[in-house]
């Protein structure tokens, strides 16, 4: 007796279409769009991992939500499944996050309406030094937060006390970056040999330049440590906060032990003495 085709044949699943797609340019490099190829973008004011573009804001950014079903077989090789998130905002809605970085269209103003911009635009990228496209592999962010010492006390951007966000840098998933003041051009004067108080201020373990548009990447360096390696701006050695615990949003280093020792890092950051 033959068997029927529906027998004989082996059944083959098709490959799910991609929800997240890898995209690239000379400029940029490589970033994130949606399935249908349109850029995807970072906020700087998500200092906190939360959805901080509420009102008139999300008409030029829209929201990005990936749906219910992102799974790794949705992605492209070189993203991790375990990157993606989801929160909801302020209005209930659900949106997408990379690796804590809520995700953006947009859609500028043309002719009095917003129109979001067509597939493998990147025209958002840098707009008002704090949207940026949402690339998987920067070494250096930019938030956009107030800072707040270990005393609790509210700092402007030059340490005296008030109120006023400040544009630091910050590494991939947004956790504080410092400088510390002592140290010289490409000279770390705070870790010790045995690295014994590394904990306090751990050294930023990098010689990748991976960095917004509105940064001069040649600005970066790296320099060594006892045998590794700590990445530089302008000089200066850059390093965590280890009461920060890692966590997005905190500058509690700035008021230690008084402020302006341990500075936050900002693109206008002086170069450091030789």
């Amino acid at each position: 007796m033959l068997l029927s085709p529906s027998c004989t044949r082996d059944t083959i699943s098709p490959t799910p279409a991609p929800t997240i797609q890898l995209a690239s340019s000379a400029t940029l490099g490589t970033y994130l769009t949606d399935s249908l190829n349109n850029t995807l973008y970072y906020f700087s004011n998500d200092f906190d991992g939360k959805s901080n573009c509420t009102g008139g804001c999300l008409s030029v950014w829209p929201i990005y939500y990936a749906g219910d079903n992102l799974t790794q077989s949705r992605l492209p090789t070189g993203l991790d499944i375990a990157d993606f998130g989801t929160i909801t905002t302020a209005t209930g809605a659900k949106q997408t996050t990379y690796k804590t970085w809520p995700l953006y269209y947009y859609a500028p103003l043309v002719n009095g309406t917003n129109v979001r911009e067509s597939a493998g635009e990147t025209k958002g990228e840098g707009v008002n030094n704090i949207w940026f496209v949402a690339k998987p592999d920067y070494t250096i962010m930019e938030v956009n937060a107030q800072l707040i010492g270990n005393d609790g006390k509210s700092y402007k951007s030059d340490y005296t006390e008030g109120t006023g966000k400040t544009l630091y840098f910050s590494d991939m998933k947004g956790v504080t970056l410092y400088a510390f003041s002592p140290d010289s051009f490409n000279v770390n004067k705070y870790t010790k040999p045995d690295f014994s108080n590394n904990a306090t201020w751990p050294i930023y373990e990098t010689n990748k330049a991976v960095v917004p548009s509105n940064l001069d990447k040649t600005l970066f360096g790296s320099t060594s440590v006892f045998g590794k390696t700590q990445l530089t701006y302008k000089g200066w050695p850059i390093y965590y906060f280890g009461p920060d615990s890692m966590k997005r949003g905190l500058n509690k280093g700035v008021s230690v032990p008084k402020p302006g020792v341990w500075p936050v890092i900002v693109k206008a950051a002086p170069t450091a003495p030789k």
